[in-house]
């Protein structure tokens, strides 16, 4: 849960800058005059442009977070006289002057020597992002390590040109997370850029265990000695990286799939599918030491490698038509918390920032931005604040764009 106790009038703002404080907000302004300075050295002088201010960074910021709530095909529908129009908040900011602070806008204004990172523009926001995290929150023992579902608005897809949909799918970075799944809290985010294209590419990386193996250690690396249990999915359960795992009392319990996983050091008989028909709930194991292969029947033959349960122990799947179905704990457990990440998926994917830029760095940036809402929500609805007013996500998503842009007081009404 929490690490500190938020007042009961405690606003959306201030639950948002426990991750995104002011003195990131400032950088921010700081960066994006050096970039317009620069910029205008180069290509000539825009005698449009002044310098923006802080006030004008977090009205810049809440019109981006509007398209979260209300979906609009383009920022800029804000300003339009179409559907997607909001004259509420139109007028704090003339659509020229939004338009100019989305041209120059940075993080990080200029590269420096010893810079090689592909995210240099971005790396300092998602560090600063990262300790905010890790200092708001303390994670349950449970958690999961997945790709989150990043939702597309279906009438903006129904909206798009064949062209449009294919350049948005050519994403260039994959965006990992390790998630607390009692709560839905993202402890920690891991973007893996796509270097090159072709063989090289994301789409050839999707199946390489050692990439997939790469990003479980990035998103645990703060996890070790906390005795964590962890749930993988197949593309990075392993018996290598669990076993490495288990050395820094990290506990895993991960499905297997002959197709996607990395079966090194596996016993062959248990991944094949016995010829003899089997009942549901039937389940062979294999054990060595600690860790235990599980095959489990139902429907189908599902694997499991675990160890943080013992395989002994028993635990039921129960199913609306069929009931009870018997299984082993590890196997009641995964599907609960994976369960979990539904839930969370299914509320919260659809408040990403819809605004989509064509630089990577920025992509990234609106993702981080949008996941540290969301956290910041779930810590709102933790705290005694939440009892005082009660905000659904999208209510709590228009209070946060309204204090942003200084339409109302940041002490909530009662």
């Amino acid at each position: 849960g929490p690490t500190r106790k938020m007042s009961p009038t405690a606003s959306a703002m201030d639950f948002f800058q426990l991750f995104v404080p002011d003195n990131v907000l400032k950088n921010m302004v700081v960066q994006t005059n050096m970039y317009a300075k620069k910029y205008q050295e180069r290509f000539g002088s825009d005698d449009a442009w002044i310098d923006v201010t802080l006030t004008e960074m977090k009205a810049f910021l809440g019109y981006m977070i509007s398209t979260s709530i209300h979906h609009c095909e383009s920022v800029l529908s804000i300003w339009s006289s179409g559907f997607y129009s909001n004259k509420s908040i139109a007028l704090i900011m003339t659509q020229s002057r939004f338009e100019k602070i989305l041209k120059y806008f940075h993080i990080v204004a200029f590269r420096s020597s010893q810079t090689t990172h592909g995210l240099y523009k971005i790396q300092p926001f998602l560090d600063s992002l990262q300790n905010g995290f890790d200092s708001a929150f303390r994670p349950s023992q449970a958690q999961v390590l997945h790709e989150p579902l990043i939702d597309e608005d279906p009438i903006f897809i129904a909206t798009c040109t064949e062209r449009e949909l294919r350049k948005r799918k050519k994403r260039k970075f994959s965006l990992w997370v390790r998630q607390c799944s009692s709560t839905g809290f993202i402890c920690q985010i891991y973007v893996h850029l796509k270097e090159g294209s072709g063989a090289d590419g994301l789409d050839a990386l999707k199946n390489k265990p050692q990439l997939h193996s790469m990003v479980a250690k990035s998103l645990c690396q703060n996890a070790s000695g906390k005795n964590y249990i962890i749930f993988t999915g197949p593309s990075i359960t392993s018996l290598n990286l669990f076993e490495e795992f288990e050395k820094q009392e990290i506990y895993c319990c991960g499905l297997l799939s002959t197709r996607k996983s990395d079966c090194t050091g596996l016993p062959p008989s248990m991944l094949n599918n016995s010829e003899t028909p089997q009942s549901r709930g039937q389940y062979r194991i294999r054990m060595k030491g600690n860790m235990s292969l599980i095959c489990w029947y139902n429907k189908g033959h599902f694997r499991f490698l675990t160890n943080a349960y013992s395989p002994v122990q028993q635990g039921v799947i129960i199913k609306r038509k069929s009931g009870e179905i018997p299984c082993p704990l590890a196997v009641e457990a995964f599907a609960a918390h994976l369960s979990y990440i539904c839930k969370y998926d299914d509320k919260y994917s659809k408040y990403f920032i819809s605004h989509k830029p064509n630089k990577t760095w920025q992509q990234v940036f609106w993702f981080a931005i949008s996941i540290a809402i969301n956290n910041a929500y779930i810590l709102y609805k933790m705290s005694e604040a939440y009892h005082v007013t009660r905000y659904s996500r999208a209510q709590f998503g228009e209070r946060l764009v309204k204090e942003l842009l200084g339409l109302e007081d940041t002490s909530p009404s009662h």
